[in-house]
């Protein structure tokens, strides 16, 4: 590997370790132990020693050395700006139903990032192809034991995988997937479905080949997303497409249930909602192992409503009337709750399905609104005193939509109160 930049440090926590050492936001972290860091990941192991030395560049150029002692087990109460060192892996593969390679201009520069970085997959799920691995990569997986990963397989035919990655690299996955099993590393596994492509027996094959790994320990199937800007030659699954799916994934999970003791496949709420079909229970979900990947979050939304008209709510709730904005894809289920809710509560909640005008109206998910078509789709109408939108419309700080704009902007164009919110339990605490 190259020779480590460091990590800049973003916050020290008053009272600990590292700042009673000295350590102060802005400096560079090069080595712990004479270690080089190239991530949050060499800073983590070779920081769980008692006895620790730091060499830090200042700001102004100069290299200090300082020397710190914590108890076994206690964080240094460092943060780092960025838990990569040395960038971000970019994605060199040239999928055609790649959702970013065709996203329109004016967005978030973040966005446009297509990586491919298996210190991402570990540390947050991040589906990766495993096509840009170096040796070192492999050994350091290893011999760091970085497990679990979560990899973005699509097909375990060499030859389809290939075609649908753009690459030659991207073929044999099933080598690589056993060659990280023999290391002890378990696997996340996901297929994107793309309609008369990998579907059908080639889905099949794709299930079958994984379920007999035995260090793979979900497979998700999900749908492919398609924006208006895509390829010609592609298109999105139908209804009765995703029912096929969702009756080939019943099928299969009482044999994995009996033999694995989980139901191993999961299809995605996506497919549960274009297939018009019920969700399974919670405990279908075996723990959620693929919550960020949009399987099981409305099992989630459905039984934490459910725990709440249980409980009851806790106090009076002020508003009167209030709309809740969503993609057009949960909105039925949400008409639903909102009956529940007004029942319940006393307040009229109305559903408010917003248009993806943006990606165009494939795209009909709550993630992938805009603060923009959600302005055009309620400007103008009656919203009562609250309007709510998804928590999910944000980035991870809650702060910024797709499009980026805040809370603020949408309040002011809207002329209301505007909130966010995922679980309809938090509404109820507003």
């Amino acid at each position: 590997m190259a020779t480590s930049i460091g990590g800049k440090v973003a916050q020290v926590q008053p009272g600990s370790a590292a700042s009673a050492a000295g350590v102060r936001a802005g400096d560079v972290i090069l080595s712990v132990n004479g270690h080089a860091l190239h991530d949050v990941l060499d800073y983590q192991l070779y920081s769980a020693e008692e006895n620790i030395e730091l060499l830090i560049q200042r700001g102004n150029g100069a290299s200090v050395t300082l020397r710190l002692r914590r108890e076994y087990g206690q964080p240094l109460g460092i943060a780092f700006e960025h838990v990569t060192f040395d960038g971000i892996r970019r994605c060199h593969n040239r999928c055609e139903f790649c959702f970013i390679r065709h996203m329109p201009p004016g967005l978030r520069k973040t966005l446009y990032v297509r990586d491919d970085d298996y210190r991402y997959s570990f540390l947050y799920g991040n589906f990766v192809t495993l096509t840009n691995l170096s040796t070192e990569d492999w050994a350091r997986i290893k011999e760091q034991h970085l497990s679990p990963l979560y990899v973005s397989v699509h097909s375990t035919d060499p030859a389809l995988r290939a075609r649908m990655l753009g690459t030659p690299d991207g073929g044999d996955i099933l080598r690589q997937l056993r060659r990280l099993g023999r290391a002890g590393i378990d696997l996340h596994t996901q297929i994107v479905v793309v309609p008369t492509l990998n579907d059908g027996l080639a889905l099949e094959r794709s299930v079958r080949d994984l379920a007999r790994l035995p260090t793979v320990r979900s497979i998700g199937i999900v749908p492919v997303g398609l924006t208006h800007y895509r390829s010609r030659g592609l298109r999105t699954l139908t209804g009765g497409e995703a029912r096929s799916i969702v009756a080939y994934v019943g099928s299969l999970q009482p044999t994995f249930r009996a033999e694995r003791g989980v139901g191993l496949v999961y299809a995605s709420d996506e497919l549960y909602l274009m297939a018009e079909q019920p969700l399974p229970s919670g405990r279908a979900y075996d723990g959620f192992p693929q919550l960020a990947n949009g399987i099981g979050l409305t099992r989630q939304l459905l039984d934490e409503w459910r725990g709440v008209k249980r409980r009851g709510p806790a106090t009076a709730f002020s508003a009167r009337s209030m709309t809740w904005a969503c993609g057009a894809l949960i909105a039925p289920t949400l008409e639903d709750l909102a009956a529940q809710f007004t029942s319940l509560v006393g307040t009229e909640a109305r559903v408010a399905p917003v248009s993806n005008q943006f990606f165009g109206q494939t795209v009909t998910v709550s993630g992938l609104l805009t603060a923009r078509d959600v302005i055009a789709a309620l400007r103008g109408r009656a919203l009562g005193e609250l309007v709510v939108l998804p928590r999910s419309m944000f980035d991870a700080a809650g702060e910024v939509t797709l499009d980026d704009l805040r809370l603020s902007d949408i309040q002011q164009a809207l002329g209301v109160r505007v909130t966010m919110a995922e679980r309809l339990g938090e509404i109820l605490c507003m």
